[in-house]
C-alpha cells in the first residue's frame, strides 16, 4: 500500500501526517515514529511512504489548529480501520467537543458499553490518528491526565491549547 507523508512543525514537536488519496491514515509526533509505523503495519500491513506536501489539505488544517483554530481538524476525513469496537470508540472521540474532556467511563457509556472503560482505554491507545481523532481529550475519572501516546506533557499542552485546562508552565 502506498501512502503519502508530510511533516509540519508545531509548538510541541514535529508532526507526521500520513494519507492515502482519500483520507488521513495516521498522525503522530516525529519522536514517536516507531509507534506510528507499528500502528500502520498493524492496521494496513506493509506500507511505503512517499513525500507529499499538504496531502488532502490535512497539513494546513493541522497548522491552523496549532495556530488557534481548534476546530480546523474537524473537517479532516479519516480512515475507518480497526476492529468494530475500536472504530466505535474512535468515531465517538471525534464527538468530544474541543475545550471539553470526558473520562474513560463517560466514553464507554457514550458507545453503549458502560462497563468497558478498560477496553475503551486500550482502543484509545491504539488510535493511529492522534490529534484529529482526539484521544488526548480522554482523562481519568478523577480528572488526572492519564496515558497519552505522545506523552503526558503534550496531552497537557493540547488540553490547555483547547481551553480544557488552565494554562501552566510546562517543560517539554
Amino acid at each position: 500500500m502506498e501512502l503519502y507523508i508530510d511533516t509540519i512543525s508545531s509548538p510541541i514537536g514535529q508532526v507526521r501526517i500520513i494519507t492515502d488519496s482519500e483520507c488521513v491514515r495516521a498522525v503522530d509526533f516525529e519522536d514517536y515514529e516507531d509507534r506510528m509505523h507499528e500502528l500502520l503495519t498493524r492496521h494496513y500491513g506493509e506500507v511505503s511512504l512517499a513525500a507529499k506536501k499538504n496531502p488532502l489539505g490535512a497539513s494546513a488544517c493541522l497548522e491552523d489548529y496549532f495556530a488557534g483554530d481548534i476546530d480546523a481538524i474537524n473537517t479532516i476525513k479519516v480512515a475507518d480501520h480497526g476492529s468494530e469496537f475500536q472504530r466505535k470508540v474512535w468515531r465517538m472521540l471525534r464527538e468530544i467537543p474541543s475545550g471539553k474532556t470526558w473520562s474513560y467511563g463517560e466514553l464507554a457509556k457514550a458507545i453503549g458499553k458502560p462497563s468497558a472503560s478498560r477496553a475503551v482505554g486500550l482502543a484509545n491507545g491504539s488510535n493511529p490518528i492522534a490529534l484529529v481523532v482526539p484521544c488526548h481529550r480522554v482523562i481519568g475519572a478523577n480528572g488526572t491526565l492519564t496515558g497519552y501516546g505522545g506523552g503526558i506533557n503534550r496531552k497537557q499542552w493540547l488540553l490547555e491549547h483547547e481551553g480544557a485546562l488552565p494554562q501552566q508552565t510546562l517543560a517539554l
